[in-house]
């Protein structure tokens, strides 16, 4: 089915249909951004804006928080390396017409809490606007939900984007200034390409780990290399503000 959406008339279908005004942003782990640059040296990583600072903004900007008491993907997949029950959260209007058998409106601490264990279990955050959430939960208007998913690398519905048309790939991107590259370290081990990336961005090419463009700077493969031969850099130091301004003129929380 994947695949099928690289044919023109089908793929336009599939995007109208499902994807249609999608933008969504991959946080680098915490942990992982702590241990980089931005621009000039940090004498304290604690004192650096981290990124999940973005899912805090918008959890303090939001009147409604909607947390899933599961998480689809891994449920499907039976997952048995990651936690089922840290589910999505849903912000905004929206989220109340969700269906109730499915989870909770929560408070801001708690939806605040839900994040923090979802970073603490390993798992990625995507956030932004998805018309896919809309459509299988049966709300609305888009304009009026944010989703923020908790992804890991084996479960993931997001597993299919190195697979499916550009047209709707291209909709979930890296965060503004992020960027993931290999240095002299590398001993080409193949940690990196064994189930880490969501996007089959890195793979061993002459004897060394090697990034394409596809990669989405979730960090992961950073995490994992036991030589410390994938460093992730930020650019800009105002990347979490223009990850929050972007967002914020898709969707409509107060």
């Amino acid at each position: 089915m994947a695949k099928a959406t690289r044919l023109p008339l089908f793929g336009h279908l599939m995007d109208r249909w499902l994807f249609h005004n999608d933008d969504v942003i991959f946080l680098p782990q915490d942990h992982v951004a702590q241990t980089v640059r931005v621009n000039e040296a940090v004498d304290e990583p604690s004192e650096m804006v981290v990124p999940s600072r973005v899912v805090e903004h918008f959890v303090d900007q939001a009147e409604v928080h909607w947390i899933m008491d599961f998480c689809l993907c891994r449920a499907g997949e039976a997952c048995q390396d990651y936690p089922v029950e840290l589910g999505c959260l849903f912000l905004g209007r929206a989220a109340l017409k969700i269906n109730p058998e499915l989870g909770r409106r929560v408070t801001k601490e708690e939806a605040l809490a839900h994040v923090e264990r979802a970073r603490e279990a390993g798992l990625i955050h995507m956030v932004g606007r998805n018309k896919l959430d809309t459509v299988w939960l049966g709300v609305g208007p888009g304009r009026e939900l944010l989703t923020i998913c908790s992804c890991c690398p084996c479960c993931c519905l997001w597993g299919v984007l190195p697979h499916v048309t550009p047209r709707i790939s291209d909709k979930i991107h890296r965060m503004p200034g992020v960027r993931v590259t290999v240095n002299g370290n590398c001993e080409a081990c193949g940690a990196c390409t064994e189930g880490v990336c969501f996007m089959d961005a890195i793979r061993l090419i002459d004897g060394r780990a090697v990034i394409d463009a596809s990669c989405r700077g979730c960090g992961r493969c950073v995490a994992v290399c036991p030589h410390g031969a994938i460093e992730l850099s930020i650019d800009d130091d105002r990347f979490v503000d223009q990850a929050i301004a972007h967002i914020g003129t898709l969707v409509d929380l107060d």
